[in-house]
């Protein structure tokens, strides 16, 4: 099925590790589309896009990965294709392992990448947080998710016409996460590595406040309509 496949590479300030992720999705999916959005970078990650990726899309100015994210996802169900692999440019994710997302695919509509935490170089406080987080959204979404975090995906085109998620940041994976699982669709977790070191871009405060916000909204949506 990879010649049906689309990976999405949302970039920011990612010139230098960006041609390693893309080298490492031409060997793991040969006739897959990359598509790589540039979410406003004020280094090459433009230009190295443009070299290396089938499509590129620039965004005007930092909107943030949601609004990367979203643009993808139409570019995906405009060209056709019939699966998103999203994937960070950061190096944070091991391409080889898409395969495995899409495998999951057979069981599921939406694939999260679970990231192995124990021993894993990701710093403790970071897998206690993930951990808190993941077990609120799946609590939320109604769902056995053990990792929900994970910017690694496979998701079904179907999910991409129906679902329409809010936030232009890290909070749009955590809104699509919750109203995939909502409007029916199925969502598990397949197992990759931790790639851990690369400089991430999630502000701890900002970007967590709003994952936050987003939980509760959807816990005080559920709680409204099951008081009706």
């Amino acid at each position: 099925m990879t010649d049906h496949v689309a990976c999405i590479i949302p970039a920011y300030r990612a010139a230098v590790s960006l041609p390693r992720v893309v080298a490492g999705l031409r060997a793991a999916l040969p006739t897959a589309r990359v598509i790589v959005v540039d979410d406003g970078s004020p280094d090459e990650t433009g230009s190295v896009a443009v070299q290396l990726a089938d499509w590129t899309i620039r965004l005007g100015g930092n909107r943030g990965k949601g609004a990367a994210l979203r643009a993808g996802f139409e570019e995906v169900v405009r060209s056709g294709s019939e699966i998103a692999v999203t994937i960070d440019a950061d190096g944070q994710h091991d391409p080889t392992y898409a395969p495995a997302l899409i495998d999951a695919l057979e069981e599921c509509d939406l694939v999260i990448g679970e990231r192995v935490r124990p021993g894993s170089s990701m710093p403790l406080r970071r897998r206690v947080t993930n951990a808190m987080a993941s077990a609120a959204i799946a609590r939320v979404a109604g769902v056995r998710l053990r990792d929900t975090q994970s910017g690694f995906r496979a998701i079904r085109r179907a999910v991409l016409e129906r679902v329409r998620a809010s936030g232009d940041r890290y909070e749009f994976e955590t809104d699509f996460l919750i109203r995939a699982a909502q409007s029916g669709f199925r969502v598990g977790n397949a197992t990759v590595p931790t790639v851990y070191g690369a400089v991430s871009h999630f502000r701890g405060v900002s970007d967590s406040a709003r994952i936050v916000k987003t939980i509760w909204g959807h816990r005080r949506a559920t709680a409204v309509a099951s008081a009706r």
